[in-house]
């Protein structure tokens, strides 16, 4: 049992260690990999997705809360609200981040495709952040709904629940294996980055299911962009089927 908000001190911990990580793991792979864009234009493209991960991850955080919105809003409570620390989500923050450096990249007319040195990073750190996820326990608010499963976890309120953070870890773990051993393919020039994502927003429309959170025609807020992020990525997959020349990805070693 993990008592209820006992442990919600851990969260920024965890966020901060899975940045760290992220960002190291980030570095290895640039080293063995090499890069794509020349110094300045990589800070061009790590600056935009950092903004934009973190308006993504807020605008779509606060929709997700669109009842609290309402209650808020009438209680002349909602600049209160939206200026709270809380209500940041990993899905939005991936979208956002994710808009924000193809429309950097075009203006500032970078050609080449630039995530592929994201995705195993990405993994990891969302996966160390989800066991910060996991011991904050009732607070957090990503836990999933009740179950008599053996494997259940009552976060401090006597109820049984999904560990879908544990859930969610044990997929990233896969996800990063797979992308880690997908060297041996020649794929073009960030393929990897769109399977990393592609999976991620498939992985979360379908855990979402088992989350106790407000829906919109049978879905939540989260799947709802998880469907709209999936599907831009198939229109851009058939576009770039039909429209560019096969570029794949070459290792390098140094």
């Amino acid at each position: 049992m993990i008592p209820a908000g006992s442990h919600a001190a851990w969260h920024p911990f965890f966020e901060s260690v899975a940045y760290a990580a992220g960002y190291a793991v980030f570095r290895v792979q640039r080293a063995r990999r090499g890069d794509v864009v020349a110094e300045p234009q990589r800070w061009t493209v790590l600056a935009a997705a950092a903004v934009g991960a973190l308006v993504g991850s807020r605008v779509l955080g606060l929709a997700e809360q669109w009842p609290t919105l309402l209650i808020a809003w009438n209680s002349g409570q909602l600049l209160h609200v939206l200026l709270s620390p809380g209500g940041k989500t990993i899905v939005g923050g991936l979208l956002g981040g994710w808009l924000a450096v193809e429309l950097a990249k075009r203006v500032s007319g970078i050609r080449s495709r630039t995530g592929d040195l994201f995705a195993i990073p990405l993994c990891l750190g969302i996966a160390i952040g989800r066991i910060g996820c996991f011991v904050a326990g009732l607070a957090d608010d990503t836990f999933g709904k009740p179950t008599a499963l053996p494997w259940a976890v009552d976060f401090g309120d006597g109820i049984g629940r999904h560990p879908t953070q544990l859930y969610e870890m044990l997929f990233l773990t896969c996800l990063a294996v797979f992308l880690a051993r997908s060297d041996r393919w020649e794929w073009r020039e960030g393929t990897r980055f769109r399977i990393f994502l592609a999976s991620y927003l498939a992985w979360r429309l379908t855990i979402d299911f088992l989350k106790p959170q407000p829906l919109a025609a049978g879905l939540n807020v989260i799947q709802w962009a998880c469907i709209a992020g999936l599907t831009a990525l198939a229109v851009l997959q058939v576009r770039d089927r039909f429209t560019t020349p096969q570029e794949v990805y070459e290792p390098t070693t140094h």
